[in-house]
């Protein structure tokens, strides 16, 4: 019996330097001439957003622009809240993967549709229709819209320090992983696989394997290939109807961390040392996992990590329980202290 499958991906799609001055003509373009409230940072509010805000102002838009310190559950419920009885018609996320992440649940949470303008390329989420976003006691992924339009000057990117764009590198390489743990989970459950979802988004992790020597170029060229990269991890998802060709196992060794501690680590970063701790359970070339890692200059060991050896240990004790609902490696594995550290000292993560 055939069931319907839902996909939606964005409908405008600009990267390259100075395209943060066609945001305007993007919205005439879709249709926008109302009110629009924009999401950013406290950095990037002055990179990018107030960029953003004095063009539309300029061309009669009102705009309501809205700066958060921590990214969370919590701020976005009381965004959404104060906008709720005089709705913006569009929802503008200008900042790094967090601040688009709550442009995305402020938007869903306001039955909006949202526009990505990425600070940084330091993960596939700008591209992406779900959010992972902290509370109180868990990390959540919340399931949201895909982007209208994505919106990526790659000027402003080569702004932000280097480490975001190798975190964005590692969060790409860390599709291969997750790609098996999807096909695993298949065969095991019985759940649905996309072959073409799961071949985007293994393409965009071989992209990044192929060309890691040139990723530290670090220019425009470099820059877009590895916008496209996660542009194109993010719809993959889309296609999927879920984030299964991006996160698997070295997921919720990321998300384990950040339940543990308030770490400095980003996001891509912490999801590369899990593809190493994943590809070596699924007994496959973890070595050139690592490899890519220190050719691009993404940590591959808590050192590097800035985190403490006991702090790697526990996460991957408690990954398998951070999302009990997605099998992954971590349930064919019975994991105790004792394995956990062979399986950290054996991969020289420690």
């Amino acid at each position: 019996m055939s069931t319907r499958h839902h996909m939606q991906l964005p409908r405008e799609i600009l990267v390259g330097p100075d395209a943060i001055n066609e945001v305007q003509r993007i919205l005439v373009k879709l249709g926008f001439n109302g009110r629009v409230l924009i999401i950013s940072g406290e950095k990037t509010r002055f990179i990018a957003a107030e960029k953003v805000e004095k063009q539309l102002k300029d061309a009669g838009y009102n705009i309501s622009l809205r700066v958060v310190s921590k990214a969370s559950v919590d701020e976005a419920n009381i965004i959404a809240k104060e906008h709720m009885e005089n709705k913006p018609a569009l929802v503008l996320g200008v900042g790094g993967g967090s601040v688009i992440d709550m442009a995305k649940v402020v938007s869903n949470k306001l039955s909006k549709p949202y526009i990505s303008i990425p600070t940084t390329a330091s993960h596939d989420g700008i591209a992406s229709p779900r959010a992972s976003i902290k509370g109180i006691d868990k990390v959540y992924s919340i399931e949201s819209e895909a982007p209208l339009a994505i919106i990526a000057d790659t000027n402003i990117i080569r702004l932000a320090p280097y480490r975001f764009f190798a975190s964005g590198c590692a969060d790409l390489i860390s599709n291969s992983t997750a790609v098996m743990d999807w096909k695993l989970a298949h065969l095991k459950t019985g759940e649905y696989f996309g072959e073409y979802a799961a071949s985007l988004s293994n393409m965009a992790a071989e992209i990044i394997i192929k060309n890691a020597q040139f990723i530290k170029e670090f220019n425009n060229q470099v820059i877009r290939l590895v916008l496209e990269a996660l542009i194109s991890s993010g719809v993959a998802m889309s296609i999927a109807g879920s984030s299964r060709p991006a996160s698997g196992s070295e997921h919720l060794f990321s998300h384990s961390i950040d339940l543990l501690t308030e770490n400095t680590a980003l996001h891509g970063e912490k999801c590369g040392v899990g593809t190493i701790i994943a590809m070596f359970l699924h007994k496959g070339d973890w070595k050139l996992i690592r490899k890519t890692l220190k050719t691009i200059g993404a940590p591959t060991t808590a050192i590097e990590l800035k985190l403490p050896k006991t702090i790697l240990l526990e996460a991957l004790l408690k990954a398998p329980d951070i999302r009990p609902d997605r099998y992954t490696i971590f349930n064919e594995i019975k994991l105790d202290r004792s394995k956990a550290e062979r399986i950290l000292k054996e991969t020289a993560i420690i």
